[in-house]
């Protein structure tokens, strides 16, 4: 008898974003976002991984980087009261919350940027985003419960600090 191991629900998700990661243009932020909305709320998604949260800041998890440097995929961890800066992204991204709910809050531009829409994202919603630091946005964990959620990059990770965010002055 054959013995067929059966992906985890996170290789399966991972397997979703490498193809949708594989697409040009403006689709691909999409599909990534689906591929990760369609398994987010697994609740085996991250069995077996260690994701600690940090009381001073949210913190990311590497869960998957591409091989050829195209893509990599983190776990990011909020504690109450923890956010983003107000950003826009030098790179195509998507994100789904796993966990907790998250509020994501849209800017335009300026010195301050101001608010002009906010919207929550609870366990199973998702966002996506293309590389236009113009669209600015910041993601918070305004809830009293911790949260977690997945993004996707379309950088590196060890390119994550100078290639991911272009943080705009609150």
């Amino acid at each position: 008898m054959t013995y067929i191991r059966r992906r985890t629900p996170l290789e399966t998700m991972l397997a979703g974003i490498a193809a949708a990661a594989r697409l040009e243009g403006g689709d691909r932020p999409r599909a990534v976002a689906d591929a990760i909305g369609a398994r987010a709320t697994d609740p085996g998604l991250l069995e077996g991984r260690e994701c600690p949260c940090s009381p001073e800041r949210y913190v990311r998890h590497l869960l998957h980087a591409d091989p050829d440097g195209g893509y990599a995929v983190v776990a990011l961890v909020w504690r109450a009261g923890q956010m983003s800066p107000v950003h826009g992204h030098r790179t195509w991204c998507a994100l789904g919350v796993q966990s907790g709910v998250l509020t994501e809050t849209f800017y335009e531009p300026g010195t301050p940027p101001q608010p002009v829409s906010t919207r929550l994202l609870a366990p199973g919603a998702v966002s996506f985003g293309t590389a236009d630091p113009r669209l600015v946005h910041r993601i918070a964990n305004l809830s009293c419960r911790t949260a977690l959620s997945i993004h996707c990059y379309g950088v590196a990770f060890d390119r994550f600090g100078q290639d991911v965010n272009e943080v705009h002055a609150a």
